[in-house]
């Protein structure tokens, strides 16, 4: 029996390893497939990811930052939305431990937001209307609340105000270390690969991915091991800094707009779009037909609802 159990033990092992090399070489495959689209510059200790398009002659009006959801990269508006902003200055970056951004040590929606600032006066971009999908509007609406002097507005599409009780989060937020990695490592790229291949994935439903989303919006950089952990890192405090932001929502004196699609199954209108208006009346919202990922499906309609949004400053 002792040596049986050895032999258990040691299959198990090898397994594990050779799991999580094959997910290994597999990242090493997608970052040739989809390589860095822009440059890196070191921000509180971290190296990020970013495209910045510059000072534009005669710019009139606040420059675009644009923040990227859960699991996403700056490739999800360098894809077909920000090339439609030629006047402006535009700067997409790669959150912390998202695209190729170095992961942080604290990855909360504050620490997220803080980060951001110090981006923000690291490449002198002054006054941004910040642009923030999914979980980036709830890290846009942090940047209001703690640093709203930095900007002049938001412009948020589909976003992550309060927290879901969903089985899923519930799951995500209860994980512990060790769980996680086991997650991320040995059953999360192929578990992700079935789940964005399946014609109900919650993240475009009940739109598709359009043509060339894998590789030119980035769609396989998720797929990695390391990012996979990165985001699964992001949820545990989620509920608790949701639930103290949005005690302070009433407060925000930062112009905020929002567009949501009306048949959104990741996060849902009213729970989302709807409860934050009521505690931020100021908060103008606009409802088109479309799903979550409206940068990528719809960025004409973001483009009308990011020039209104610039039109209220």
């Amino acid at each position: 029996m002792l040596v049986l159990l050895w032999l258990l033990l040691l299959w198990t092992a090898v397994g594990v390893a050779a799991l999580a090399a094959f997910n290994l070489l597999f990242a090493k495959l997608i970052e040739r497939l989809v390589p860095p689209v822009g440059r890196f510059i070191e921000v509180e200790g971290l190296r990020l990811h970013y495209v910045d398009t510059g000072d534009k002659p005669g710019q009139d009006g606040p420059p675009l930052l644009f923040v990227h959801g859960w699991l996403g990269q700056l490739n999800h508006f360098s894809f077909a939305l920000a090339a439609l902003f030629p006047e402006r200055r535009v700067v997409l970056v790669d959150r912390p431990g998202c695209g190729y951004s170095q992961a942080a040590r604290s990855p909360t929606i504050a620490a997220n937001a803080a980060v951001l600032a110090a981006f923000m006066d690291k490449i002198g971009l002054r006054q941004p209307l910040v642009i923030g999908h999914s979980l980036g509007g709830a890290i846009a609406l942090a940047l209001a609340l703690d640093h709203g002097a930095r900007i002049a507005g938001l412009a948020l599409i589909a976003p992550f105000t309060h927290f879901l009780s969903s089985p899923f989060y519930k799951f995500m937020a209860e994980q512990g270390r060790i769980s996680r990695w086991i997650s991320a490592w040995l059953f999360g790229p192929l578990m992700s690969v079935l789940r964005a291949a399946s014609p109900s994935n919650p993240g475009f439903a009940p739109e598709t991915p359009p043509r060339g989303f894998w590789r030119g919006a980035g769609g396989l950089l998720p797929i990695r091991a390391d990012a996979l952990l990165a985001g699964a890192r992001e949820i545990p405090a989620q509920e608790r800094e949701l639930g103290a932001m949005g005690a302070r929502y009433a407060t925000l004196k930062t112009p905020v707009s929002i567009l949501f699609g009306s048949g959104d199954r990741l996060l849902d209108l009213k729970t989302q779009g709807e409860a934050f208006c009521a505690v931020a009346p100021q908060t103008k919202l606009t409802v088109i037909e479309g799903g979550h990922c409206l940068p990528i499906t719809q960025p004409k309609k973001c483009e009308a609802f990011i020039r209104a949004a610039l039109a209220r400053q």
